[in-house]
C-alpha cells in the first residue's frame, strides 16, 4: 500500500499553515523537497523517503508532536485568550504544530511541567480519571509543615462541601519548614490549594516537577519548551518512586525552583 500523500496536505498537517499559505510560499520557491523548490503543492511524497522543508523548518514524518513546558506564572493552560495571555503563546514557531493544545492543566499563578500535543489520545490517557497518572509538586507554604497533614492527605482529603480527592502523599522537605513535596493523581479545580485549605494552611507558591515518570529538565529554563521523543513520552506512565525521588531531587534543590 503506497504510503504517499499530497505535499499541501503533508504541511498542513503538521504546520499551522493554510492551503492558500502553502500556495503561496510553493510560488516562492519557500518548500523545498529532498532540497529542491517544489512549486505545485499536488505533488505527492512519501513523508518516509522525502525529506520536507517548510521557509527553512524540516517537517517530521510524525503526526503527532509532544512538548514539555517549563510554564511561567501569569500564564492560562488554554487554546484561547479570553481569560488572558496562554501558554500556547509561548511555543516556538519551529514547534508549531496544528491542533496542539494543554494536556492537563495549571492554574495561572503556578509553574512547572507541562504537556502539550496535538495527540488527542495520548491526553485522554492522561487525564482520564481512571488512570490516575500521578504528577509531583513542590508547595510553598504560608505556616510551617506539620506532620499530620502525612496521615490526613493519605486518606483522602474531605472539603466542608463534602467534595472528596483522592488520597495523596505528601512529605516535607529537610531543610525547609515551609517546602513540602506533594504526588496526586487527579487534577481537580485547585485541587492542591483546596487541599491545604482544609488542613488550615495557605499555598504560596506551587511548582511541578514530574507528570507521570517524565522529570522537568533542570536545565529547561521557565518560559522555555521543547519537544519530546517517543522514549520520553512513554516514561509519562512509569511512575516514580515517590520518596526516593524527592529526597534525591531534594539534595540538588535550590530556591529557584520555587518564585519568590
Amino acid at each position: 500500500m503506497s504510503d504517499n500523500i499530497r505535499l499541501d496536505k503533508f504541511i498542513s498537517e503538521r504546520t499551522e499553515l493554510s492551503r492558500s499559505v502553502i500556495k503561496q510560499l510553493a510560488s516562492k520557491g519557500g518548500i523545498l523537497v529532498d532540497g529542491a523548490a517544489v512549486k505545485k503543492t499536488d505533488t505527492k511524497i512519501d513523508p518516509k523517503k522525502n525529506t520536507v522543508t517548510v521557509s527553512g523548518r524540516v517537517l517530521s514524518a510524525r503526526r503527532d508532536h509532544y512538548i514539555l513546558m517549563n510554564k511561567p506564572e501569569g500564564y492560562v493552560c488554554s487554546t484561547g485568550d479570553r481569560d488572558g495571555r496562554t501558554v500556547m503563546e509561548l511555543i516556538p514557531d519551529d514547534l508549531r504544530t496544528k491542533g496542539m493544545f494543554p494536556a492537563g492543566r495549571l492554574d495561572k499563578d503556578s509553574t512547572g511541567a507541562l504537556i502539550i500535543t496535538d495527540d488527542g489520545d495520548l491526553a485522554h490517557r492522561l487525564l482520564a480519571p481512571g488512570h490516575h497518572v500521578p504528577k509531583i509538586y513542590i508547595v510553598k507554604l504560608a505556616r510551617p509543615f506539620q506532620n499530620k497533614y502525612i496521615d490526613k492527605f493519605a486518606a483522602g482529603v474531605v472539603l466542608s462541601s463534602g467534595e472528596e480527592f483522592l488520597p495523596a502523599r505528601i512529605i516535607p522537605a529537610k531543610n525547609c519548614e515551609k517546602l513540602a513535596f506533594v504526588e496526586i493523581c487527579e487534577g481537580k479545580y485547585h485541587q492542591i490549594k483546596r487541599m491545604f485549605a482544609a488542613v488550615e494552611n495557605h499555598v504560596e507558591n506551587l511548582h511541578r516537577i514530574s507528570v507521570g515518570g517524565l522529570i522537568l529538565p533542570e536545565k529547561l529554563g521557565i518560559g522555555e519548551c521543547m519537544e519530546l521523543l517517543h522514549k520520553d513520552v512513554e516514561n509519562l506512565f512509569s511512575p516514580l518512586d515517590f520518596e526516593k525521588f524527592c529526597r534525591d531531587f531534594e539534595d540538588d534543590f535550590s530556591a529557584k525552583h520555587i518564585n519568590k
